[in-house]
This record gives C-alpha cells, structure tokens and sequence, in this order.
C-alpha cells in the first residue's frame, strides 16, 4: 500500500502542474470583459509545442497519481 504522504506529494505535485498551466493560459489568452472566462473571440494563437508539454506533464502526473489510488485503495483499474 502507498504511503498517505507519498500520496499527498502526488497530489501537490499534480495540483502545481495544473496551476502552471493555468497561468501559461493566463499570459497568452485574454479575459472576457469581466475577467471570468477566457476570451477566444479574437482567435489567440498558442505555440502547441508549449500547449503540448502542459498537457503531458499533467497527464502524466494524472496517470501516476491513478495507479497510487488503484494500489492504495485496491480498486480494479479499468
């Protein structure tokens, strides 16, 4: 069974990497006029290659995280 620490880290881990790529759409991507939701009225243009990495650190940290659980909890992984 995993440690519950082990498991907390992961999860900070994966709560960090989503923040990061919030802030990424945050430096690229206008606010609507009252600053709640993203804006893509005017088309903004994003690099993939950074959109992409983005995602893949956190997929990858959502993967790993669901194998914790799965073993922690022994849950049956689909």
């Amino acid at each position: 069974m995993q440690d519950k620490d082990e498991i907390r880290e992961e999860l900070d881990k994966l709560i960090e990497i989503r923040s990061d790529f919030y802030d990424f759409l945050d430096e690229n991507i206008p606010k609507d006029r009252l600053g709640i939701s993203y804006d893509f009225s005017d088309n903004p243009k994003l690099d993939a290659k950074s959109v992409y990495e983005y995602f893949h650190k956190l997929d990858y940290q959502a993967r790993k995280l669901r194998g914790y659980l799965v073993k922690a909890y022994n849950l049956k992984a689909e």
